[in-house]
């Protein structure tokens, strides 16, 4: 678990404190406004860094061009397929984070789907994505939003041990299924790769142990004198049954086979040409990458996502600008879209207003 439970704590006391000083008071106020000067002008800083990202990038020309014309080329139906798919996508998503705080209650889907979309925003501006647990649990009741975010780390792990288990299967494929002088001269991991299945292996083992026995390791974790004054965020760990963890853990891979499509249709419209397993193997590997290398907000995930790309599918495809255009076309539609329109939901999120 991420060390974040202290500084949240502090953020949601002094919202909560001001919260009540302005009830007893009796009186307007006017940090009121933040609520609806805050989401405008999220989405003002998002748009400028969104611009500036891109045109750091090597390249950015070439693939932005090879973008504008697939929105009018033969295959553009494929691209529109794949916009189609990002609501299902984060509609899985937002399913997981719902079946995830049954314990304390539960939150509706509409909720559930705005504080995915809310915390995907509040991603884009912090390292490893942890300001993602932040804009969700501003649609959880005050006194329950700790607990949630124990709860939400359940998802993260179930879509992690599915990133894991694929990536390995996406490694042993490159592994065992390219020829020796394809991965001497094309992959740059080659000399480490039964490394790296090692440490995977153990680290999915590990963590599926540890996903299974969650109500064990809450009640351990509780008895560790240092971790005690979190016991009533760990304790509501101790309510996941198997089925449950299942269901959450099904719907993560649901959510991952969404991925693969996603990127089966959108690679022919940029003139990739990769059969159905080559993408489902090359881009388990770099979503196993991308899981496991840390980033710092937005600036370097699209760097990350296009490198990774760069260095797997070049075993399969020669056009480096394809991949490019591909994985930039991805990362607009699934991560840029959503923030934007996160952006605009936290107008409604009525922190500063009295109940």
């Amino acid at each position: 678990m991420r060390p974040i439970d202290r500084p949240l704590n502090k953020s949601i006391k002094i919202i909560s404190n001001f919260r009540r000083r302005r009830k007893r008071s009796g009186r307007k106020s006017m940090f009121f406004l933040p609520s609806y000067v805050l989401g405008p002008l999220v989405f003002l800083v998002l748009c400028w860094f969104i611009g500036w990202q891109i045109v750091h990038q090597s390249d950015w020309q070439n693939s932005l061009n090879q973008v504008a014309h697939a929105i009018t080329g033969p295959l553009q139906w494929k691209l529109w397929l794949v916009i189609a798919l990002m609501p299902v996508n984060w509609g899985i998503e937002a399913r997981k984070w719902q079946l995830a705080l049954t314990p304390i209650g539960g939150i509706p889907f509409k909720d559930a789907l705005r504080a995915i979309f809310t915390g995907t925003t509040m991603a884009s501006f912090t390292p490893n994505r942890m300001g993602e647990y932040l804009g969700r649990i501003l649609y959880i009741k005050e006194g329950r939003r700790l607990k949630a975010i124990s709860l939400t780390i359940v998802g993260s792990i179930a879509q992690l041990i599915v990133t894991l288990i694929l990536g390995i299967g996406g490694l042993i494929y490159i592994r065992y299924g390219l020829s020796p002088a394809q991965i001497r001269t094309s992959f740059p991991l080659s000399a480490g790769i039964d490394f790296l299945l090692a440490s995977v292996s153990l680290l999915f083992l590990g963590l599926t142990l540890v996903y299974f026995r969650l109500s064990w390791v809450a009640r351990l974790l509780i008895r560790i004198p240092w971790t005690r004054k979190y016991a009533g965020y760990l304790k509501v760990l101790e309510n996941f049954g198997p089925a449950i963890l299942l269901r959450i853990l099904f719907l993560s891979f649901g959510r991952y086979l969404v991925f693969i499509v996603q990127y089966s249709l959108v690679f022919p419209v940029f003139g990739v040409s990769l059969g159905f397993g080559q993408v489902w193997g090359g881009m388990s590997v770099v979503f196993l990458v991308m899981a496991v290398v840390p980033t710092f907000t937005f600036l370097t995930e699209l760097g990350l996502r296009w490198g990774a790309s760069i260095q797997v599918l070049e075993l399969f495809s020669p056009n480096m600008v394809g991949i490019f255009a591909a994985s930039f076309a991805i990362w607009l539609i699934n991560l840029i879209i959503p923030a934007l329109i996160g952006s605009l939901l936290i107008l409604s999120i009525k922190l500063f207003k009295s109940r």
